[in-house]
């Protein structure tokens, strides 16, 4: 199957194009998120849903082209699955919130099912150097994350996870050093400072590779490459299973264009053993 098959990318492709509203970015974001059961909901529910008025969720349809939300889903329908194919069942908040990612794991599947956005990635992110690593407050996780294992395969990681005012200068550094791109995770909520370090990140001639939790995430416009993997938003903080994995093939990506990836993991596994650094 195609990524263009599934019903997450279809609907992702019919909101290009579009200048959306931040309220409207919420409405497609949740939308996509359960894509196979959005033919079937009421604009009421899809409100709920997407935590919007109702109201909002007509004026998402008007600005998507269509005469009201009833236009809308009929067009979903006749697009979409013969039906629903998502059960809550008797799932406690819980387990509903473990689903819920599960769900967000099989829609990045269906991206992934086109490689070549990751690959093309994983090839930009292997020839900088060095490669500065941004992520900063609830991202700042992933990009320690990502970054650490980076180090094992590249020759040169930086981690930018710190706001303020050096931020900046950390950016001019690295690319004044022969930084080519920068990789950036973004989650929400997304702070200001975010879209403003890589709207600097650009000027200064870098390549701004994202991974953010939606397409239509406000770091999309400062960013050359968006790789998009949702977040759960069903417990009182997100949950970050999709954006951690796609880091984690995105790794895999940039070590199939580094010559001397594997090299490098053995020599770190050979001083790992000479220093007794593991129990296992």
């Amino acid at each position: 199957m195609s990524v263009t098959e599934g019903p997450g990318a279809r609907l992702q492709a019919l909101f290009e194009g579009h200048r959306l509203t931040p309220t409207q970015r919420r409405i497609a974001h949740s939308m996509v998120r359960r894509a196979a059961d959005v033919p079937f909901l009421s604009s009421v529910e899809l409100a709920e849903m997407a935590g919007v008025s109702q109201p909002s969720v007509t004026r998402f349809a008007v600005a998507l082209g269509f005469d009201g939300y009833p236009a809308l889903r009929r067009h979903l329908r006749e697009v979409a699955p013969a039906g629903p194919t998502s059960e809550t069942g008797p799932y406690n908040e819980y387990q509903q919130a473990v689903e819920a990612e599960i769900a967000n794991l099989r829609h990045l599947a269906e991206v992934l099912a086109d490689p070549e956005p990751v690959r093309r990635a994983g090839r930009i992110l292997a020839a900088s150097r060095p490669l500065p690593v941004l992520g900063l407050r609830a991202a700042a996780a992933q990009a320690h994350g990502f970054a650490y294992f980076a180090a094992k395969v590249h020759p040169d990681v930086r981690l930018l996870n710190e706001g303020g005012t050096m931020l900046h200068d950390r950016i001019d550094a690295a690319a004044g050093a022969g930084a080519g791109a920068l990789l950036c995770f973004a989650l929400p909520r997304h702070p200001r400072e975010v879209v403003d370090a890589l709207t600097h990140a650009r000027e200064t001639g870098l390549t701004v590779v994202t991974v953010a939790d939606s397409a239509f995430a406000p770091v999309a416009k400062v960013s050359d490459l968006l790789l998009p993997a949702a977040v759960g938003t069903g417990l009182a903080f997100d949950t970050a299973c999709a954006p951690m994995l796609l880091g984690r093939v995105l790794l895999e990506a940039m070590c199939d264009d580094l010559p001397d990836a594997q090299a490098r993991l053995e020599e770190f596994d050979t001083k790992a053993a000479a220093r007794g650094l593991f129990v296992d």
